[in-house]
């Protein structure tokens, strides 16, 4: 897998496994009692790989696995990189509350245009608005720099588990 070409702030990936589905959670419990090197969580068909809490950082990268029979191709496993799911929700509360505020203004502007008003001010805010979401895309996209070497290491412990090639 190679992530550092994707804009995506959330990795994902997907392929098929020739083990059966209780074989590959079998295998993870095994794993999960056999090493301390990541904290594995199995619940059901969702399995959670996360950095220890002593090694984490702000940008700390976890790894969520789900297991999926299918008729057709047999078991599917998806995988998805993400950062602490707190972490996440700030970004997205974040973006919804800029998101909001933009739409906001851009009614009161308009508000104002139509009333012959001066809308300097909100068009200037809304700018600055713009200014923020981009700060905010930014440094998503340096926390996932930051995190890139715990999410290689991440997908290999995973594909040792899985033993892909």
């Amino acid at each position: 897998m190679h992530l550092s070409e994707n804009i995506v702030l959330r990795p994902r990936f997907q392929f098929q496994v020739s083990a059966t589905k209780d074989e590959l959670l079998a295998a993870f419990q095994n794993a999960k009692k056999s090493q301390k090197a990541y904290i594995l969580s199995i619940v059901d068909d969702h399995i959670f790989i996360k950095i220890p809490k002593q090694k984490q950082h702000f940008w700390s990268p976890q790894l969520h696995l789900e297991l999926r029979t299918n008729e057709d191709s047999g078991l599917m496993l998806h995988g998805l990189f993400g950062p602490n799911p707190t972490v996440w929700t700030l970004f997205m509360f974040l973006h919804f509350v800029v998101a909001t505020l933009f739409i906001g203004l851009g009614a009161w502007a308009y508000s104002n245009y139509a009333l012959d008003q001066s809308y300097r001010l909100q068009l200037v805010m809304m700018f600055v608005l713009i200014g923020i979401w981009f700060t905010l895309y930014f440094a998503g996209r340096m926390g996932k720099k930051a995190g890139r070497k715990e999410t290689n290491e991440l997908y290999s412990f995973m594909q040792s588990i899985v033993s892909i090639p």
